[in-house]
Parts: C-alpha cells; structure tokens; sequence
C-alpha cells in the first residue's frame, strides 16, 4: 500500500519540519484582521484597552473595568491618569460597567492591554481628564496593600491618596530639584547611645529601623530635621508624618533651619486645595524630595523614598476616619517593608505598638542613657487620695496645698501650665455626700451644669432644678470632672495679679512668653513656652486612669508625659505635680520617666490575654439584625473567636439617616498571622451583602481603637 502524500508531509518528514507546516498552515486560514472601531471611530492601534478602577467605593464593585481607547486619545490615555467613563445604566441599576450606557464616573486608568478578557463589546472612554499621571505604580500597590488590610475597597483608599485636581497647579511648571545636600554632622543625635550610627546609615544610603524615645525638650524637631537631611545627601526623598498643624510648623521650621528653602514640601489641609496640589505635584514629578505633613501625607508619592518617619503614634489624630479607616503608623510599615526604606517612630512616651516592634526585632531602639533622662526631666510630685482626703484646700477648691505652693512658687520664675481633662465649665457632676454621678431621671444621662440657669441633661437637655441624689438623698452636688474654663476662673481669683490663658478646641495657642503666666490647657493643646515652663499642674489625674478603655493607662501616661516634657530640667528647678494615686502604674512611670517600661509590662499583660496589638481583631456594629445577618453569612478563619455582640450607643447621624435606634457590636479576634484572613473574610461578606442589597447598615473596622 502506498502512503501517497498529505498535507502534513510524507512519513519522513522530521518533526520540527512537519510542526512549522501545520503553523503556516493554521496562519493562512486565519482572516487578515479588521482596524477596530468604535461606533465608527477607530480605536488606538496599539494597546487598545484601558483598564480603569472607577471611583466607586462598594465593595463588590472593587475590581477594574476594561473600556476601548479610541485613536485621538492614544497619546493621552497613559497609566495613572485621570478619566471619565460611563458607567451603570442610571436610576441605581448597576450593570457590568463595560457597555456603553450609564452614567459618568470619574476613574483612574490603571494599564493598557492588547486584549480583554470581557467577551463582550467594550464601551469606551468618555474623557481624559488630565494628562498628568497621578497614580504611580508604588503608589497603586500601596494602596491596594492598604485596602486589603483594613478589609476596605481600592477607591477609598485612593480617594485619601490622591488629593482633588486642580488646573491651574497642574498647568504651573514645578522647580528643578536641587541637588543632594552635604550630610549633616550628629548635632542632637549625640545624645542618643546609637543616635550617630543612624544618622550615618541614612547617609550612605542604608535603611535603618529605629524606635525613637526622644528626650523631654523642644531639641526632637531638629533631630527629625537632621535625619531628613542625612536621607537626602543619600540622594533618595524623605517622609514624616506628625499629628497636628502645629507639630507641622515645628518640623517645618527645623528643616528650614538646616536645610534652606527649597527642599521640602508641606501637605496639610489649611495650605487649601490648589497650593496642597501643587506640592503634591512637585513632590510626584520630583522636585522636592522631602515631605512633612499631616496624615494625609502618608500617601506622599515621594521619589526613591529612603526614610519615612512618624512623629507620636499614639496620638488620635493619625488614625483616618473615612474608610476604610487606616492609621498612619500601620501605612508606613508598609511603605518601609514594599519600598525598602528606613523606618523612623519616634514619641516622648511608648505606645505598645512600638514597644512590640522593638520585641520582634523589627526595630531597635534609640535611647538615651538614665543620666541624661534625669538630667533632661523635671520633678515629678505626686498627691494621692489620701493626701487629698486630709488637705482642706483640696476639698474645698480641687487644688491640694502641694499645688498651690509648686503653682506660687513657680510663677516667680516663669508660666506655669495647668492640664484639665475636659475642657469647658463643669461637664459632670456627682453627689458630693456619696460621690454616685448625677443623672437624668428621664433618659439616664449625666447631668451638666450650665453657666446660667438649672442643672441640665447632657443627652436630652431637660432642666434637672429639683434633683436629689437617689442613692443617699442628699441635695448637694460637688464637680466630677471640672472644665478649663472653671479651672481658669478660679485659678484667676487665687491669682488676681497674675494672666491666666487657656489653650482648648476653640482656641488653641501655639506659644506664650517667658513671662509669669498660668497657662490653662487640656491634653494635646499645650502651647509651648519660651525656654520651658517653671512648673506643671496636672489635673484630676483619675479622671483620665478611669475611663472604660484598654488604652486608658497608656493615654493617660502619653498626656502627662506632654505636658512634663514642656516643663524645663529639673537642674532648672521644673516641677510636676500630678495628682493620682501614686501606686498606680501609669503614675510610677511618670514619676521615673520610664514609658518604655510602662509599654513593655502593658505588652506582656496583652499577650497573656490576647488583646492587640498581640492579636488582632476587627468590630462588626450596626443594627442586631444586620449583625446577626452579617456573623451568620461570614466565613471566619477557624482560629477566630467571637465577642458579643453586646449594646453601643448609636452613632451620630444613623438615627436621622434610618439606620436603626439601637446598635450592637461584636468583636471578632484572631490571633498572630491571621490578620489578613480575617480582613479577607470580613471583605468578602461585606460585598456579598453590599451585592444583594441587604438591608441594615453594617460598620466594619479592623484594629479599632476603643475596644474598652
């Protein structure tokens, strides 16, 4: 029989011959393709997909959508731009977002691809907003890295990354960058055992971690400066990140010192939209390689990031309220680890955060030597109850003698501060015979006293004029927890030749002179003084350990070290007077400047009870049916464990928005390692529900900060 002759070749063609002829073969029946349109239009030759994650925050929708890039804006439609694409189909029903229809919705262009995985005809972009790319590739990553953690959607992470556009900042050209300053000698880090090590490692271009207990004193804004500017010699940018407007202009003010203009960029939100775009700007195109702002610097898009640095962890200010919610301290940890740079935390006191990071040999820790601490510290003096039982000027007046006399003789040589817990008049009140707190007979709420007029309730606001103490009968009230403005008039009648000043939410000081003044502030808002205060006060001390929190101890301890580390040397003759138990912990910390002992022991108690930072949880609140719903749907990691849920009052806003009058809130805890499964599974449920559109609100929050 003969084989005769085929298509493929004879019997004896080799086999990579007899493979080439079949591709030959497959490529001539395959059509010469068509130029792509779109209604029409032609579409970019190359690359003609554009992936886009739109500006939706819901989480079921957290993904990119693929639309056509027509031909006339190729040239524009490069990664990280801005554009507007139809999305939807209006009226709120939300189809897959790829046909056209819809809405438009502002987006960011991801990438460009040949081809898409959508089988189906693709719409394409409306606009191209702006040709300036605004979302880098870190700046994507770390965003996304961000989102997965805090179980929240990319969209709302971006929307805290990438400030609003402005035009005409956009339309003005951004300076030449200068080039690397000299590496700057040690100054303040000389105090520091291993202070001069890290600065020469920033210089030559190595990525130190450090947590940094900086010595009591104004000199920790000029070491921030100094390590900025040995990060720049290296020729790589710079990052820090403080609480507060204030704390900006400190460290701003450092830098220019050292530095000169030029060299840094400030982003806090007083600079206003178009001037805080600008800097975002420069900072992006590389004209300025070193930032310091507030916590929406976080995201800073700085060039060949070397150092980020973050000013006072515990501080409330850094951790962000819109979601998904994260803290600053957690973003930069993870710029350090993806962009490889050194990582600075530094604080008066310690947060147990830190402290777990020294633990883990993530960081090591810059410190000063016991001499240098006591000589840097003031006194610290301590009045506990029974000293203020048996003081008759304590009782009668909420000072004890110590006070008064640390108060006189302090303002003989310069301002003395006085820390309050609350600012205002008198913001809580308890019976004077039996110390049990004044309520409302009506709704249970505590019970104020106004400046004019009856006792009044703090939730409902009925006058309370003929209350009596249920508990005991007796009539007379004494103040819980007296407010600023309280404190201040009755400083001002035992000092009638002396100014008294207040510091508080409605107006904060930045300074005061060197000249013999009380300085009336409560926590966070203390001015500064010219060359230090002569003494400190420091208020109702149980009124800040007794609050129903896991932090209350470590907040409380933070506040005071504030205020003492104004306060100047005790070779200067500072003063503290706290008035607390003095057995009490935090209390002892103080009196020996060791927050970094408080933090530790504060850390071992935790992981005994596994509470975070040892563990990490996440809260679910909202409506009961919508938490039961929400619990009975999610699949939870198999070491997860269930708390609650149990009551929380309503938050502001929901009541008047519909979403239930009573709220409950469970706590769902895993332990180390499982962080991100349980993130992934809180996400995952949200958008299930988000999806089908399931009634009740429901809250989520990984690491939430009260969990008392």
């Amino acid at each position: 029989m003969s084989s005769g002759n085929s298509a493929d070749g004879d019997d004896t063609t080799p086999p990579e011959q007899l493979a080439l002829i079949r591709e030959t073969i497959r490529q001539a029946k395959v059509p010469k393709a068509k130029p792509r349109t779109w209604r029409g239009a032609p579409l970019a030759r190359e690359l003609p997909v554009a992936r886009v994650l739109v500006d939706k925050g819901v989480l079921h929708l957290d993904r990119y959508f693929d639309y056509a890039v027509p031909e006339e804006m190729d040239a524009d439609a490069r990664p990280g731009v801005r554009v507007r694409v139809r999305f939807g189909a209006g009226r709120g029903q939300v189809r897959d977002g790829r046909r056209e229809g819809g809405g438009l919705v502002d987006g960011f262009l991801v990438e460009r691809v040949a081809e898409s995985d959508y089988s189906g005809p693709l719409a394409a972009l409306a606009q191209v907003v702006s040709p300036e790319p605004v979302l880098g590739p870190d700046l994507l990553g770390l965003a996304r890295a961000v989102a997965d953690r805090y179980a929240g959607s990319l969209a709302d992470v971006l929307q805290l990354a990438v400030p609003p556009r402005s035009a005409r900042a956009e339309k003005r050209p951004s300076p030449e960058p200068l080039p690397p300053p000299p590496a700057p000698a040690p100054g303040p880090w000389e105090r520091y055992g291993q202070g001069p090590a890290f600065l020469r490692a920033l210089a030559d271009g190595a990525a130190p971690r450090a947590v940094w207990h900086a010595l009591p004193g104004p000199d920790w804004a000029d070491a921030i400066a100094h390590a900025v500017a040995a990060t720049l010699a290296s020729g790589r940018g710079a990052l820090v990140v403080v609480p507060d407007g204030r704390v900006v202009a400190r460290v701003d003010a450092a830098l220019g010192a050292l530095l000169g203009p030029g060299w840094h960029a400030v982003l806090t939100a007083e600079a206003g939209p178009e001037k805080r775009y600008g800097q975002w700007l420069a900072v992006r195109r590389g004209s300025v390689r070193a930032v310091v702002g507030t916590r929406a610097a976080m995201f800073a898009p700085v060039r060949d990031l070397g150092l980020v640095v973050l000013w006072d962890d515990g501080d409330s200010s850094h951790s962000e309220q819109h979601a998904p919610q994260p803290h600053a301290r957690e973003v930069l940890l993870l710029r350090a680890a993806h962009e490889g740079c050194a990582f600075l935390l530094g604080d008066i006191g310690c947060t147990v955060e830190a402290a777990q990071l020294v633990e883990t040999g993530w960081a090591r820790p810059l410190v000063a030597d016991r001499d240098r601490v006591r000589a840097a510290a003031p006194l610290i003096r301590t009045v506990g109850d029974g000293e203020l039982a048996r003081d008759g000027a304590a009782r009668a007046a909420r000072l004890p003698s110590l006070a008064w006399k640390t108060a006189r003789e302090g303002l003989t040589r310069g301002p003395v501060l006085v820390q309050v817990p609350r600012r205002g008049y008198v913001p809580r009140l308890a019976c004077e015979r039996c110390r049990a707190p004044a309520r409302c007979r009506h709704c249970a709420g505590p019970l104020e006293a106004r400046e004019s007029g009856p006792l009044g309730c703090g939730w409902c606001g009925r006058e309370q004029g003929d209350w009596h103490c249920p508990e005991c009968g007796s009539f007379r009230l004494r103040a819980q927890v007296v407010g600023a403005r309280r404190t201040a008039e009755e400083l001002g009648r035992a000092f009638p030749a002396v100014p008294v000043r207040t510091s508080g939410r409605e107006q904060i000081l930045d300074t005061v002179p060197d000249t013999p003044a009380l300085v009336v502030s409560t926590p966070g808002a203390e001015p500064v003084a010219e060359g230090g205060y002569a003494a400190a006060l420091l208020l109702d001390g149980w009124a800040m350990l007794g609050r129903p929190d896991l932090r209350a101890g470590e907040e409380a301890l933070r506040h005071w070290l504030g205020a003492a580390a104004l306060v100047r040397g005790q070779e200067a003759g500072g003063t503290v007077v706290v008035i607390a138990e003095p057995s009490l912990r935090p209390v002892q910390a103080l009196v020996r400047w060791d927050p970094v002992g408080h933090a530790v022991r504060e850390l071992a108690e935790r992981a005994e009870l596994g509470f975070p930072p040892v563990s990490r949880m996440a809260s679910v609140t909202g409506p009961p049916d919508a938490v039961a719903d929400f619990l009975a749907s999610v699949e939870l990691p198999g070491d997860a464990v269930l708390l609650g849920p149990v009551p929380v009052p309503v938050p502001a806003g929901a009541l008047a928005a519909g979403e239930g009058a009573v709220w409950e809130r469970a706590l769902l805890r895993v332990p180390p390692g499982s962080g991100a499964a349980l993130a992934a599974a809180l996400k995952a449920a949200q958008a299930l529900r988000t999806a089908r559109g399931a009634g009740g609100a429901v809250r989520i929050r990984v690491d939430p900060p009260d969990i008392g």
